[in-house]
């Protein structure tokens, strides 16, 4: 009998110090293009950054790569947020203030919507920083929801997360809020048990 081979690590390799550089650079510039609240093509942001394209698109396959990256270290006070609701509120009001906190963040910050929504087509969501966090944290929520009996325990944060995603498509806009409270409102209630 052959003996087991061994496991392989599912860590990325560690970069060479002019790869991390450069990546680093392409997050830093990604996050000022994006904060002037104009379109720009990644191959702009790859320009103003000082390297090639293909240099941008080893680190950063898609759009929606790039965009969680610079936003990455910029989600975690959602969960404090969370957390807070939750101290006062029951599960189900907390999943919707909460929500509408994770909307207006979302305004906030230039391309995130579309990358959720982008990833949720493709059946990516959950699987990048952003959206592992946002799914952990809707986790919490529902959990919370679950042990009341508030709400089901057969909801799934990723699907939670793909409605999220697909309500702020449609009304993630300042001006749609009333819409978009609507809209969260139907999705919290159709997270209650039957």
């Amino acid at each position: 009998m052959a003996p087991p081979s061994p496991a392989r690590s599912t860590a990325p390799p560690a970069l060479r110090a002019d790869a991390r550089r450069n990546r680093e650079h392409l997050i830093a510039t990604a996050a000022d293009a994006f904060a002037s609240g104009r379109a720009i093509s990644l191959d702009a942001i790859a320009k103003r950054a000082g390297v090639g394209s293909g240099t941008l698109y080893r680190h950063f396959p898609t759009r929606e790569d790039l965009v969680e990256e610079v936003y990455r270290d910029q989600i975690r006070p959602l969960r404090e947020d969370a957390e807070a609701l939750l101290a006062t509120r029951a599960p189900a009001q907390a999943l919707h203030a909460w929500m509408l906190c994770f909307a207006q963040w979302a305004g906030e910050r230039r391309g995130i919507s579309e990358a959720l929504v982008a990833m949720s087509a493709t059946g990516r969501f959950g699987t990048g920083p952003v959206c592992d966090e946002v799914q952990q944290i809707l986790q919490t929520l529902l959990d919370a929801g679950a042990r009341t009996g508030e709400l089901r325990e057969d909801a799934d944060p990723v699907d939670v997360g793909s409605l999220l995603a697909g309500t702020l498509s449609v009304a993630g806009a300042p001006e749609h809020s009333a819409q978009l409270e609507r809209m969260l409102t139907v999705v919290v209630d159709g997270l209650r048990p039957r």
